[in-house]
């Protein structure tokens, strides 16, 4: 019977030029934040839609956009803990994964109108994550599913369109202003 190949993930100093052309390439990625207390609800959420940005070696942003709740926006002003996780799903399997202290950026501040320019145009917009990384890691995703990427989807970006500025201020208002712990989010519907 041969023997079975040991599984190792392996860790990083600093997001390698190599892993940064990696994450670039993936369609879908997943936040995940925690409030501080232990009776509170963690967070996973998927994002897409060409919203990441490696900045350097040590620092990511993504674009946040409006969404039926607000719970990394309040557990990052909470206590800052995010973690950033990438499979690949095409081609020879792996998970990425990037631990660190994110901070949430309002549009309302001279910050936000230097990073949106990273991004393409997205309708509902809400806010900008910067993180610091100070875990990178990877694993061999032996267990992840194979699929193929057909295309991304335009329903988030209808529905928003369909709001129009003042409808999503009003929708942020009342569906975003806490986590579903009632930790404070967005104020105002910014």
């Amino acid at each position: 019977m041969p023997q079975q190949e040991v599984i190792v993930s392996k860790t990083y100093d600093e997001i390698t030029p190599e892993l940064e052309a990696w994450i670039t390439a993936q369609h879908v990625f997943f936040v995940a934040t925690a409030p501080l207390s232990p009776d509170a609800h963690v967070n996973c959420s998927p994002k897409g839609l060409d919203t990441f940005r490696v900045l350097d070696h040590r620092t990511v942003t993504y674009l946040d956009l409006t969404g039926s709740g607000a719970e990394t926006i309040s557990h990052l002003q909470e206590n800052g803990r995010i973690v950033f996780m990438f499979c690949e799903m095409s081609n020879a399997p792996k998970i990425v994964r990037l631990h660190g202290k994110g901070r949430v950026v309002f549009p309302d501040t001279e910050e936000w109108h230097t990073r949106i320019q990273l991004f393409p145009p997205h309708p509902g917009a809400r806010t900008i994550v910067v993180a610091d990384i100070g875990r990178v890691s990877d694993s061999c995703g032996f267990g992840v599913p194979k699929f193929e990427y057909v295309r991304e989807r335009r329903g988030l970006a209808t529905w928003a369109e369909s709001k129009g500025a003042e409808g999503l201020a009003r929708y942020r208002a009342e569906r975003n202003s806490k986590s579903i712990d009632g930790l404070p989010g967005i104020s105002g519907g910014a």
